[in-house]
């Protein structure tokens, strides 16, 4: 979502009233409340125009949309029992609702990374890289980051070649998370972990410790290291997508956010980029890159992720094709 949809959401939820806002959060995820939580915060004064074209928007979406099962994992459930029987149905039903018996570790996506660093500093790093895939990519790398450069090197290999989680391989942690496995009695297998995981969160730790994971992984085993960076994508990397592919892109990133990105891109993906826009929003891009002074290198970074989390999001939807980030400051 980007900042007018947050802008949007947090008009809408304020209009509703404490009662009815809380209930719509008890439905979003641990990021979802955060954004919202700091875009309502920063919130003063909205025109009565601006509240009526938001309820307008909601009124005119949401009449365009129809709840046809209140459980979808349920109804899920007992279609496939229904038609393949018990023990046929079992196993289709681990593979689709994949990841819904992690309880215990959805509380981490509540926690700050320096809390979730220090809750498994002591612990086995196959463990560690065993709770970390459960997260999303920035959080994990947020939390590596806490991490010794040695320990954070282990667990980045141990994630990138994980082939699958047993559940019992996180009944270590169960004194330390709520509950770790929920139902089922048999032994199930998630796909997580992985050259594709390692890679994204690889994507989000700064150039400084990518090298240096990278470096480590290559050390054991230079093909996994290969794997692993033909995968990644970077910023430089918006320079293999088609005209077409930049256009969708820069349609769901803000102005503010693009400006900062592009300070520190080479000539050759500006000039892409502005390529792909109207001559007068591309003369306007110009003008605000050439007025804007030195930006720090890490501001800089952190749009440039955030636009690359646009570009996946984009690419797992199949709407873009994609090929195959440092912690000192700098001014660009």
């Amino acid at each position: 979502m980007d900042d007018n949809g947050l802008q949007d959401a947090a008009i809408f939820l304020m209009s509703l009233g404490e009662e009815e806002a809380a209930e719509v959060f008890k439905h979003l995820s641990p990021k979802e409340v955060q954004k919202l939580g700091e875009t309502i915060a920063r919130t003063r004064a909205v025109s009565h125009e601006r509240v009526d074209q938001v309820m307008q928007r909601f009124t005119t979406t949401a009449s365009s949309q129809s709840l046809l099962v209140s459980d979808t994992d349920n109804y899920v459930r007992a279609v496939l029992k229904r038609a393949l029987g018990d023990d046929k149905a079992a196993l289709l039903i681990d593979r689709i609702l994949q990841g819904g018996d992690v309880s215990g570790i959805e509380s981490l996506k509540w926690m700050d990374p320096l809390s979730i660093a220090e809750l498994l500093r002591n612990e086995h790093p196959q463990i560690v890289a065993a709770i970390l895939v459960h997260l999303e990519a920035d959080q994990t790398a947020a939390v590596l980051k806490n991490f010794t450069e040695r320990t954070r090197n282990e667990v980045m290999l141990r994630i990138a070649t994980l082939e699958g989680i047993q559940p019992t391989a996180l009944k270590d942690l169960n004194e330390v998370l709520y509950k770790v496995l929920a139902g089922g009695d048999k032994i199930r297998k998630t796909s997580m972990g992985g050259v594709k995981t390692a890679a994204e969160i690889i994507n989000m730790m700064g150039t400084q410790i990518e090298s240096s994971v990278i470096e480590s992984i290559r050390d054991f085993d230079p093909e996994l290291a290969q794997k692993i960076m033909d995968k990644m994508f970077i910023f430089e990397d918006l320079l293999k997508l088609d005209g077409k592919a930049i256009q969708l892109v820069l349609k769901e990133v803000a102005t503010d956010q693009l400006i900062v990105a592009l300070k520190g891109a080479t000539n050759e993906l500006r000039e892409l980029v502005l390529s792909n826009m109207s001559s007068r929003a591309a003369e306007a891009l110009r003008e605000d890159l050439e007025a804007r002074g030195p930006i720090r290198l890490s501001e800089v970074e952190a749009q440039q992720k955030e636009i690359l989390k646009v570009v996946r999001r984009l690419s797992d939807e199949g709407q873009i094709v994609i090929g195959g980030g440092g912690e000192e400051e700098a001014f660009v």
